[in-house]
């Protein structure tokens, strides 16, 4: 059944089970709403969390809300590393720890801070237009490229020494929690995989607000979308403020750049910092960015 949602444009904090992609939730929000429909960061089939789902015109924000700062709880198990670096792989190594309980955690929180991380192969990353999964189910492993990636926190929440640990950890964009888990068993001299994955936040989504596809429906069929949908200045409220100021209307709408003189901004603004900007009645314009030397702020995303 599809629900009449038009002209909705917000942000919806799916929370994800077990079983579904991201790619799954995607299309069955988009069923059932009826709205163009796009996720904020994949979470592989097993893993469970956050998975913000942008509607409408939201849909232009979804790279931002991606780039947020995200929490996860994970599983690491020790002795056994798979070929996917999670528990649905194939073991390919096997070594049991023979560290002591203090090194095991002074490895984990070594990783704290900037660390270059090695991208898996079953990952959706493409090489040559390929992607990594479907090169690795055909037997192939092809040279990647280590991206710099950043730990901000790692807290161990328990320890079952030496066969499993559970950490709390806090990191930047594009980090596969399952390869620092692999990582961290080999810094431990080790062999360790991921055996569970929960998202406790994206950005400004938390695990306490995300709501089931079960939930979701439920809001729908009594016409209560707008009390899970999330507006979208709030889904960036990592973002400072600006607002135009006696700004010529059609300008906004045809995502010109406007003269700083007709922007009220915060008063230690720094150049190429992004804003989001609303007009006079304060509705959302867009994410713009601030060029002081051409004295404007300049649209990346318009709204409108």
């Amino acid at each position: 059944m599809k629900y009449r949602t038009t002209g909705v444009d917000g942000v919806v904090n799916i929370y994800k089970e077990k079983g579904y992609t991201s790619h799954d939730v995607v299309a069955i929000v988009r069923k059932l709403t009826g709205c163009k429909t796009g996720h904020t960061g994949t979470l592989d089939p097993d893993a469970e969390g956050v998975l913000p789902v942008c509607l409408g015109k939201a849909t232009r924000i979804s790279d931002y809300i991606a780039a947020e700062t995200k929490e996860y709880t994970a599983v690491i198990a020790f002795g056994t590393e798979t070929d996917t670096q999670d528990a649905s792989g194939v073991a390919v190594y096997e070594r049991a720890l023979d560290c002591s309980e203090d090194a095991l955690r002074a490895a984990m929180l070594s990783f704290i801070g900037d660390y270059e991380q090695l991208p898996p192969m079953y990952s959706a990353l493409k090489v040559n237009g390929k992607k990594l999964y479907e090169l690795a189910r055909e037997g192939k492993e092809v040279e990647r490229k280590a991206r710099p990636v950043r730990i901000l926190d790692l807290q161990i929440l328990e320890m079952d020494y030496p066969y499993s640990a559970v950490m709390h950890v806090v990191c930047s964009k594009g980090t596969y929690i399952r390869t620092l888990c692999t990582d961290i068993g080999r810094r431990a001299g080790a062999s360790a995989h991921m055996a569970a994955l929960l998202r406790t936040r994206t950005g400004a989504f938390t695990l306490a607000e995300s709501v089931t596809l079960d939930a979701f429906r439920q809001a729908l069929e009594n016409d209560g979308l707008l009390t899970v949908l999330k507006p979208m200045e709030s889904a960036l409220s990592g973002f400072r403020t600006a607002r135009a100021v006696g700004a010529d209307e059609k300008l906004l709408h045809n995502g010109g750049a406007l003269p700083l003189a007709h922007t009220a901004l915060p008063d230690d603004v720094q150049d190429g910092e992004r804003l989001l900007l609303s007009d006079g009645g304060g509705c959302l314009v867009g994410i713009y960015v601030v060029k002081t030397g051409e004295a404007c702020l300049r649209p990346l995303v318009v709204l409108l």
